[in-house]
């Protein structure tokens, strides 16, 4: 086996579009005028200038539920826009690819709450008409709001959450090969369309599925989309690890960075698959400036447009608990086991406090907030400074974590300016140093990224 250090790979870059119009932006300088979301126009100029920067893809997130776990109502959210609204954004990747050639599109699903001949088809589907440029990030959905959408009263169990994705991608993967990709004969001759010794019921019951199969699609240009997978946790990578294509990790922390590539690497290997094969791109908010005075001006805005509610509503739908409750003393371990208890995420903000400071470290309430408050806005996580230095630390940080995959691009500031900045000053300089290899070397996203 080839180890990754003795097979590295070029600096990918993807953008991460899933709140380009929420928490403010939508009101900052630098974003749209004349265009509001959801207009479709909007995601296809910007897919039209990221192709035209060679930016590998464009990823949507998503979320269903209204926030609602702070104080237990749902109007900070709507008054301040936190995470709302969110469209299905299947339809606008379909809009954009048609205006685009190469760019690659991520979308995002429940294994938690979807069914996966559903999501098998649809992917499928768009993989066709993208042709081949579809990745599929599959989430286990740790948000009340979002569970009561879909019928449930409570969450999963975190570890129950996990068996299902596991046999939501086995089962869509068995779809994807249910129709072999020389069944489709189409002999105008005979008038016969498709072998039928080529064409499998896949005859799945499991613990939470049952799905006679076959997928009635024709095989899809990339035959699987690209599948990614964001689990920080013990057993969110180990789930990882036996399907993913690509990792969205978290990014702002090298020491744990690290350790997610580590555990990863041992995890794929364990699995009888090539670490070097499976690249993560870290979450990473770049805010890029023309000297280095003007970068810093432009980060401290971003703490300008966020207030108290609104950090507050953040915070506590993406934990799933409602931090509205908490005391003037917090001891970092003990809120962290409450959150686990109530199925939430171990290892969103609080879990990062603890993996920073120690589950015995106590926070005072005011400490508290305000690191949430930076967390909230990803001011910790982003990286400030001309195109020179940042292309300096990203390649220092993607040398230090493998040089295996690269960096998901959030919106700090507003839409399209931040975005357009990064294409026009910082991805020139990575192409000069030859961090970043030619734009799309190939047919298919998979493609691409393997480069």
């Amino acid at each position: 086996m080839t180890g990754p250090e003795q097979d590295p790979k070029h600096l990918h870059l993807a953008f991460d579009l899933s709140f380009t119009h929420s928490e403010g932006r939508w009101a900052r300088p630098g974003s749209w005028t004349g265009r509001t979301f959801p207009d479709v126009k909007m995601f296809q100029e910007l897919a039209i200038t990221a192709e035209r920067g060679g930016i590998d893809m464009l990823f949507f997130g998503d979320g269903t539920g209204l926030p609602d776990t702070w104080r237990g109502s749902p109007d900070a959210a709507v008054e301040w826009g936190v995470q709302w609204p969110r469209h299905d954004m299947s339809p606008f990747i379909a809009a954009m690819s048609a205006v685009t050639q190469n760019i690659g599109f991520g979308l995002t699903y429940s294994s938690t709450f979807m069914h996966p001949f559903y999501v098998a088809r649809l992917l499928n589907s768009l993989d066709h008409v993208t042709g081949g440029r579809i990745a599929f990030n599959v989430v286990a959905s740790t948000r009340r709001a979002d569970a009561a959408n879909y019928g449930f009263d409570e969450l999963l169990e975190h570890s129950k959450r996990y068996e299902r994705m596991d046999e939501f991608i086995s089962v869509c993967q068995q779809l994807w090969d249910s129709v072999e990709p020389d069944a489709i004969v189409m002999d105008r001759a005979t008038g016969r369309f498709a072998d039928p010794s080529k064409v499998h019921a896949i005859g799945h019951h499991g613990n939470f599925f049952d799905v006679q199969g076959p997928l009635t699609s024709v095989p899809s240009p990339q035959g699987h989309p690209v599948l990614v997978q964001a689990g920080n946790s013990p057993q969110g990578i180990a789930t990882s690890a036996k399907f993913a294509d690509l990792i969205f990790g978290f990014g702002g922390n090298l020491a744990g960075q690290q350790r997610h590539r580590s555990q990863l690497d041992l995890q794929l290997a364990a699995n009888g698959r090539n670490p070097s094969d499976v690249g993560i791109l870290w979450a990473t908010q770049l805010v890029i400036g023309r000297s280095v005075d003007e970068a810093t001006a432009r980060k401290k805005e971003m703490l300008s447009y966020w207030g108290d509610e609104a950090v507050g509503a953040y915070l506590s739908y993406n934990a799933g608990y409602d931090f509205s409750t908490v005391g003037d003393t917090i001891v970092l371990g003990e809120l962290q086991a409450e959150i686990v208890a109530g199925h939430a995420s171990p290892s969103g903000f609080v879990g990062q406090l603890v993996q920073e400071l120690g589950a015995d470290h106590s926070l005072s309430r005011t400490e508290f907030f305000e690191r949430g408050w930076e967390h909230a806005v990803g001011y910790n996580q982003t990286l400030s400074g001309t195109a020179s230095q940042l292309a300096d630390q990203l390649e220092e940080n993607f040398a230090a974590t493998g040089s295996r995959g690269g960096y998901m691009i959030g919106n700090p500031l507003s839409m399209p300016a931040s975005y357009t900045d990064i294409i026009d000053l910082l991805v020139p300089e990575l192409r000069r140093r030859g961090t970043m290899g030619a734009p799309y070397p190939g047919s298919t996203l998979r493609a691409n990224l393997a480069s």
